[in-house]
């Protein structure tokens, strides 16, 4: 900073700044500095409030937690007496030090132990439950008021929807990280590129996008899990009431997971040396683990002294995040090599010089696209830094460019495709070539591992091994073909028997009456995921009358937005499309959708509300089929609410709907509505 420069301007830009990052991380879920960087940032400007009070502000981002809740889903207030604080970090045990003489300091003694867990890179999460039945999940938002994302969070198979248990309080609430897996995230992530859509940066940017997204069966499509650290048992009106498992931390953390919840390790330290060795002990074992963290909690085990220490308005007194640093190693990059999508997008891998790095050796390393590389100036030959921190694939960080010897070379994105020799393209606006070849081979193979996975057509047996051979031995050129594969050609393919090859054919014949919205989804056309897919059957019914939409119809289509219309159109413009649509149905593929009409909307306005086990159906195709028929479905009875549906073991909510005088149907008067 300029010297001459007065503090108050250093404050206003501070302040500018950190507000823009937050938004970044909180809302948009898309991070443009590392963690560090933003707590100088945030430091720095506390520093100079405290030197010059009268500049504080009670708005400044000093005062408050994270960022505000996103405009689509419901607010929810946290409980008042339970605000969700965010937590200071220490990055060195020098800094973790003066953490603990604070706490000796605050209490005047020594005499209490800590407690060190994990700290899991997600979306803090609160979850409530009533008799025993979780009534809402919220994000953290901005710590006193978040979102209600109970919808997509009940699609989490590790959130138990029920908690029974003979020491199950009246009214508890339990919170938590919601994370993905990593090799989840690798996938979600190699699908995203082949859509021609920016990857997730790192596993808790996919995990906070997939619970925040609006249509709560995408989120079921992505394996997310979920830790619980905190547990709070209050009355009625949400006060905090005593209860010998919330006495400590280690014992809240013990009765959680008697209670069914997935919990994490945690130790327990007599002393600062014992958090030291546990704090060694995670961070050699973090790279063992299937879900990413990125350093340790550090918390005083005692609630009783937890309350003696209290909370600023941002931070608890007793506890601290102490974070790892981010894995880097220098190698040298031999080559970039490029690899085809489904969509034909051609994406740029960088070859390095192997390393060990986090216990395992790197030979391979994403560079995502031309303008990326043309960023940060990588070059052939040279010396680079990779880092392995939030990601499952190691990145490259940036070219050390003071080893430079000058014989290193510039990457050109090639011009025609190495896999087919057809021209590569790059349209304008878009970050993304592509390989213009229709006969492809490495885009078939990837369109038709597209088509049978799960959430499209959802065949079983036809893994990346199989696919590969279909196409190897000139059995699949497209989809369409699938459906003529014979027991007799499948038991040619490698490792293949009869049992094995009866099973494949009658699991691709038995994918001819998915729905749809399956098909729309499966046909990979650009910009068309699940939701898109399914809005677009729902709204033509038939794939006659979507083919035969123009672009200019399809924009006029909420939630269908002009790039996928012009996407959708061109696809079914073009002959070699419209071939594999004639040949699906002529091999009896379902083409028309059970959706009904607008003028058969008999349920619209109407609002329902779900409880316990279906014996028929799923709870979301339940919630499907209403939404169809212009129904609502919502997580909560209100008098509002013009139906309950009560399946096995009902909950609360059934009562409560008695007391409100709302209609209460059981599954069989849900299907007549249905019309099953």
């Amino acid at each position: 900073m300029d010297a001459a420069a007065r503090p108050e301007d250093e404050i206003n830009r501070l302040r500018q700044q950190i507000r823009h990052h937050e938004r970044l991380y909180y809302i948009e879920n898309s991070p443009a500095i590392s963690d560090a960087e933003f707590d100088y940032m945030m430091r720095r400007l506390a520093e100079l409030e405290e030197q010059h009070p009268p500049l504080a502000s009670a708005d400044s981002p000093t005062r408050r937690v994270g960022g505000q809740p996103a405009e689509e889903f419901t607010p929810v207030r946290h409980n008042p007496a339970l605000p969700m604080l965010s937590l200071d970090n220490a990055y060195s045990l020098a800094e973790l030090g003066k953490f603990h003489q604070r706490v000796v300091k605050n209490l005047g003694h020594e005499k209490f132990q800590y407690t060190v867990e994990p700290k899991i890179d997600g979306l803090s999460v609160s979850l409530i439950y009533e008799k025993g039945a979780l009534t809402l999940g919220a994000t953290r938002g901005d710590g006193t008021t978040g979102e209600d994302v109970t919808a997509n969070v009940r699609t989490i198979r590790s959130v138990p929807l029920v908690v029974e248990h003979g020491a199950t309080p009246a009214r508890f609430e339990v919170r938590g990280e919601v994370y993905i897996h990593r090799d989840a995230f690798e996938r979600i992530n190699e699908k995203r590129e082949e859509e021609g859509q920016a990857p997730f940066a790192n596993p808790r940017n996919c995990a906070a996008g997939s619970l925040r997204l609006l249509d709560s069966r995408i989120t079921a499509a992505r394996p997310l899990d979920i830790f619980l650290y905190a547990l709070y048992i209050t009355d009625d009106q949400g006060r905090p009431l005593e209860h010998p498992a919330t006495a400590t931390q280690s014992g809240a953390v013990e009765f959680m997971a008697a209670l069914g919840f997935r919990t994490p390790d945690i130790h327990l330290c007599p002393g600062l040396d014992q958090v030291k060795e546990a704090i060694a002990g995670f961070g050699a074992r973090r790279d063992l683990l299937d879900y990413e963290i990125d350093g340790v909690v550090v918390k005083v085990d005692s609630a009783r002294l937890q309350t003696e220490l209290g909370a600023t308005s941002k931070f608890p007194r007793w506890a601290i995040a102490y974070k790892y640093a981010a894995v880097q190693a220098q190698t040298k990059l031999l080559d970039i090599q490029v690899q085809v999508g489904r969509t034909g997008a051609l994406t740029p891998v960088a070859i390095l010089a192997p390393v060990s790095l986090s216990g395992s050796t790197i030979a391979r390393a994403t560079l995502h696209n031309q303008d990326e590389i043309e960023k940060k100036d990588i070059r052939i030959g040279d010396t680079v830094l990779i880092e392995k921190g939030g990601e499952v694939i190691p990145k490259v960080v940036k070219a050390v460019e003071e080893d430079r010897a000058g014989d290193e070379r510039k990457f050109i994105m090639p011009a025609t495709c190495p896999v087919c020799g057809a021209v590569a393209s790059r349209q304008e606006g878009e970050a993304v070539t592509r390989c213009t070849g229709v006969a492809c081979p490495a885009q078939i193979k990837e369109r038709l591992l597209h088509y049978t996975t799960r959430g499209a057509m959802d065949i079983d047996h036809a893994g990346p091994a199989i696919i590969e051979q279909l196409v190897e031995e000139g059995l699949a050129h497209d989809p369409a073909d699938l459906y003529s594969l014979t027991v007799e050609q499948a038991r040619g393919l490698e490792r293949m028997a009869e049992k094995s090859a009866a099973n494949l054919v009658k699991a691709i014949g038995a994918s001819k009456q998915r729905p749809l919205e399956r098909l729309v989804f499966a046909l990979g056309i650009r910009h068309v995921g699940a939701r898109a897919g399914a809005v677009l059957a729902r709204h033509f019914g038939s794939m006659d009358a979507l083919m035969a939409a123009g672009k200019e119809e399809m924009e006029k289509i909420h939630e269908i937005g002009g790039i996928t219309a012009g996407s959708v159109a061109l696809f079914f413009s073009q002959e070699a499309n419209r071939r594999v649509i004639g040949k699906l149905k002529a091999a009896g593929v379902n083409m028309t959708s059970s959706q009904p009409s607008a003028g058969e909307k008999t349920l619209l306005g109407k609002q329902f509300v779900l409880t316990g086990t279906l014996a028929s159906m799923a709870r979301n195709e339940a919630k499907a089929r209403i939404e169809n028929l212009g129904g609502r479905v919502t997580s909560s009875v209100t008098k509002k609410t013009d139906y309950i549906v009560a399946g096995a073991e009902p909950g609360s909510k059934a009562e409560k709907a008695r007391e409100l005088g709302i209609p209460i149907l059981e599954e069989k008067d849900l299907l007549e509505m249905l019309g099953s």
